[in-house]
Protein backbone atom coordinates (compact mmCIF):
# COMPACT_ATOMS: atom_id res chain seq x y z
CA UNK A 1 0.00 0.00 0.00
CA UNK A 2 1.34 3.15 -1.29
CA UNK A 3 1.33 6.28 1.51
CA UNK A 4 3.49 7.71 4.07
CA UNK A 5 5.13 5.46 6.12
CA UNK A 6 4.53 5.25 10.01
CA UNK A 7 7.15 4.80 12.88
CA UNK A 8 4.68 3.45 15.23
CA UNK A 9 5.31 2.79 18.81
CA UNK A 10 2.91 1.37 21.14
CA UNK A 11 2.68 3.15 24.57
CA UNK A 12 4.95 2.17 27.44
CA UNK A 13 3.56 -0.34 30.11
CA UNK A 14 0.83 0.56 32.59
CA UNK A 15 0.00 -1.15 35.59
CA UNK A 16 -3.02 -2.71 34.42
CA UNK A 17 -0.56 -4.15 31.57
CA UNK A 18 1.21 -5.75 34.11
CA UNK A 19 -1.83 -7.30 35.63
CA UNK A 20 -3.19 -8.27 32.68
CA UNK A 21 -6.05 -6.72 32.29
CA UNK A 22 -8.24 -5.31 29.38
CA UNK A 23 -7.48 -0.91 29.06
CA UNK A 24 -9.44 -0.02 26.26
CA UNK A 25 -10.57 3.01 26.66
CA UNK A 26 -9.84 3.49 30.51
CA UNK A 27 -7.21 6.53 30.72
CA UNK A 28 -4.43 4.65 32.59
CA UNK A 29 -0.77 6.13 33.60
CA UNK A 30 2.08 4.62 32.67
CA UNK A 31 4.47 3.12 35.36
CA UNK A 32 8.18 3.35 35.76
CA UNK A 33 8.79 0.13 33.26
CA UNK A 34 6.76 2.28 30.87
CA UNK A 35 8.40 5.94 30.84
CA UNK A 36 11.80 3.53 30.27
CA UNK A 37 10.19 2.10 27.39
CA UNK A 38 9.23 5.20 25.95
CA UNK A 39 13.16 6.62 26.16
CA UNK A 40 14.24 3.47 24.42
CA UNK A 41 11.95 3.88 21.42
CA UNK A 42 13.32 7.51 21.03
CA UNK A 43 16.57 6.20 20.89
CA UNK A 44 15.10 3.51 18.58
CA UNK A 45 13.49 6.26 16.17
CA UNK A 46 16.60 8.46 15.85
CA UNK A 47 18.63 5.78 14.49
CA UNK A 48 15.13 4.55 12.23
CA UNK A 49 14.99 8.15 11.18
CA UNK A 50 18.46 8.83 10.35
CA UNK A 51 19.00 5.82 8.61
CA UNK A 52 16.04 6.85 6.05
CA UNK A 53 17.37 10.26 5.63
CA UNK A 54 14.32 12.15 7.33
CA UNK A 55 14.45 15.32 9.20
CA UNK A 56 12.62 15.23 12.05
CA UNK A 57 11.01 18.81 11.42
CA UNK A 58 9.54 17.01 8.47
CA UNK A 59 7.85 14.41 10.38
CA UNK A 60 4.11 14.43 11.54
CA UNK A 61 3.76 13.51 15.22
CA UNK A 62 0.34 12.16 16.37
CA UNK A 63 -0.94 10.62 18.94
CA UNK A 64 -4.00 9.29 20.85
CA UNK A 65 -5.40 11.36 23.13
CA UNK A 66 -4.87 8.69 26.11
CA UNK A 67 -2.45 9.60 28.87
CA UNK A 68 -0.33 6.53 28.30
CA UNK A 69 0.16 7.19 24.57
CA UNK A 70 0.50 10.92 25.19
CA UNK A 71 2.25 9.98 27.85
CA UNK A 72 4.85 8.07 25.93
CA UNK A 73 4.55 10.90 22.93
CA UNK A 74 6.22 13.54 25.33
CA UNK A 75 8.93 11.23 26.37
CA UNK A 76 9.82 10.08 22.79
CA UNK A 77 10.08 13.77 21.97
CA UNK A 78 12.45 14.49 25.14
CA UNK A 79 14.57 11.74 24.27
CA UNK A 80 14.36 13.49 20.30
CA UNK A 81 15.55 16.83 22.05
CA UNK A 82 12.39 18.45 20.90
CA UNK A 83 10.09 19.83 23.18
CA UNK A 84 7.33 17.40 24.92
CA UNK A 85 4.54 19.72 22.60
CA UNK A 86 3.78 20.03 20.08
CA UNK A 87 1.92 17.18 18.52
CA UNK A 88 -0.90 16.37 17.38
CA UNK A 89 -3.69 13.87 18.43
CA UNK A 90 -6.46 12.02 16.98
CA UNK A 91 -9.64 9.88 18.60
CA UNK A 92 -9.83 7.89 15.75
CA UNK A 93 -6.16 6.48 17.62
CA UNK A 94 -7.85 5.00 21.01
CA UNK A 95 -7.60 1.81 21.96
CA UNK A 96 -10.47 -0.86 20.89
CA UNK A 97 -13.23 -0.40 23.29
CA UNK A 98 -13.34 -3.74 25.56
CA UNK A 99 -16.97 -2.44 26.62
CA UNK A 100 -18.05 -4.11 30.13
CA UNK A 101 -14.96 -6.06 30.03
CA UNK A 102 -12.51 -3.16 30.56
CA UNK A 103 -10.42 -2.99 34.12
CA UNK A 104 -11.26 -7.14 33.91
CA UNK A 105 -8.77 -10.05 33.46
CA UNK A 106 -9.20 -12.35 30.91
CA UNK A 107 -9.58 -15.26 33.84
CA UNK A 108 -12.29 -12.59 35.59
CA UNK A 109 -14.05 -12.67 32.19
CA UNK A 110 -14.24 -16.18 31.55
CA UNK A 111 -15.66 -16.77 35.31
CA UNK A 112 -18.91 -14.85 33.87
CA UNK A 113 -18.51 -14.69 30.51
CA UNK A 114 -16.93 -18.51 29.49
CA UNK A 115 -19.62 -18.45 26.26
CA UNK A 116 -18.64 -15.51 24.82
CA UNK A 117 -14.66 -15.75 25.09
CA UNK A 118 -15.83 -19.17 23.28
CA UNK A 119 -17.26 -17.09 20.72
CA UNK A 120 -14.27 -14.84 20.88
CA UNK A 121 -11.97 -17.75 19.91
CA UNK A 122 -13.76 -18.87 16.97
CA UNK A 123 -13.84 -15.40 15.27
CA UNK A 124 -11.69 -13.08 17.25
CA UNK A 125 -11.66 -10.39 13.86
CA UNK A 126 -15.27 -9.66 14.08
CA UNK A 127 -16.26 -10.52 18.06
CA UNK A 128 -17.56 -7.53 20.03
CA UNK A 129 -17.48 -7.64 23.89
CA UNK A 130 -20.42 -6.80 25.50
CA UNK A 131 -20.96 -2.62 24.63
CA UNK A 132 -17.69 -3.12 22.92
CA UNK A 133 -15.78 -3.04 19.67
CA UNK A 134 -14.35 -5.65 17.53
CA UNK A 135 -11.38 -5.33 15.48
CA UNK A 136 -13.23 -5.17 12.20
CA UNK A 137 -14.90 -1.86 13.68
CA UNK A 138 -11.89 -0.50 14.61
CA UNK A 139 -10.17 -1.05 11.32
CA UNK A 140 -12.93 1.39 9.71
CA UNK A 141 -11.62 3.96 12.20
CA UNK A 142 -7.84 3.93 11.83
CA UNK A 143 -7.83 3.12 8.12
CA UNK A 144 -9.72 6.01 7.52
CA UNK A 145 -7.21 7.99 10.04
CA UNK A 146 -4.57 6.62 7.80
CA UNK A 147 -6.00 7.37 4.55
CA UNK A 148 -5.65 10.79 5.35
CA UNK A 149 -2.12 11.14 6.12
CA UNK A 150 -0.36 12.96 3.84
CA UNK A 151 3.18 12.62 5.65
CA UNK A 152 5.53 10.53 7.35
CA UNK A 153 4.51 10.00 10.71
CA UNK A 154 5.58 9.18 14.11
CA UNK A 155 2.48 7.47 15.52
CA UNK A 156 2.22 6.88 19.76
CA UNK A 157 -1.12 4.92 20.06
CA UNK A 158 -1.87 0.93 21.45
CA UNK A 159 -1.80 -2.78 20.62
CA UNK A 160 -5.05 -3.07 18.80
CA UNK A 161 -4.34 0.25 16.84
CA UNK A 162 -1.36 -1.75 15.39
CA UNK A 163 -2.87 -4.96 15.36
CA UNK A 164 -5.34 -2.59 12.70
CA UNK A 165 -2.64 -1.42 10.68
CA UNK A 166 -0.68 -5.01 10.09
CA UNK A 167 -4.09 -5.66 8.10
CA UNK A 168 -4.44 -2.38 6.81
CA UNK A 169 -0.43 -2.73 4.80
CA UNK A 170 -1.32 -6.06 4.23
CA UNK A 171 1.28 -6.94 6.85
CA UNK A 172 -0.90 -9.60 8.04
CA UNK A 173 -3.92 -11.72 7.72
CA UNK A 174 -6.92 -10.55 9.99
CA UNK A 175 -7.03 -13.72 11.95
CA UNK A 176 -2.80 -13.87 12.84
CA UNK A 177 -2.93 -10.09 13.64
CA UNK A 178 -5.24 -10.83 16.73
CA UNK A 179 -3.11 -13.31 18.04
CA UNK A 180 0.72 -11.75 17.70
CA UNK A 181 2.29 -9.65 19.95
CA UNK A 182 2.33 -6.50 19.84
CA UNK A 183 5.24 -5.33 22.04
CA UNK A 184 6.15 -2.20 24.34
CA UNK A 185 9.69 -0.51 24.10
CA UNK A 186 10.23 -1.38 20.46
CA UNK A 187 9.09 0.35 17.11
CA UNK A 188 7.18 -0.76 14.05
CA UNK A 189 7.79 0.60 10.67
CA UNK A 190 4.49 0.38 8.40
CA UNK A 191 5.09 1.08 4.78
CA UNK A 192 4.17 0.13 1.51
CA UNK A 193 6.86 -3.09 1.78
CA UNK A 194 4.24 -4.45 4.95
CA UNK A 195 5.77 -4.14 8.47
CA UNK A 196 9.42 -4.21 10.15
CA UNK A 197 9.72 -4.59 14.06
CA UNK A 198 12.83 -3.10 15.25
CA UNK A 199 14.14 -3.50 18.88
Amino acid sequence: MPGPILYFVRHGETDWNAEGRLQGQRDISLNDRGRAQARRCAALVRELVTRDGEALDGLDFISSPLVRASETMELLRDGLGLTREPYRTDPRLVEMSFGRWEGLTFPEVRTTSAAALADRERDRWNFRPPDGESYADLLVRVGAWQAELKTNAIVVAHGGVARALMVQFGAMAKEDATRGRVDQGVVYTFTGKGMARHA
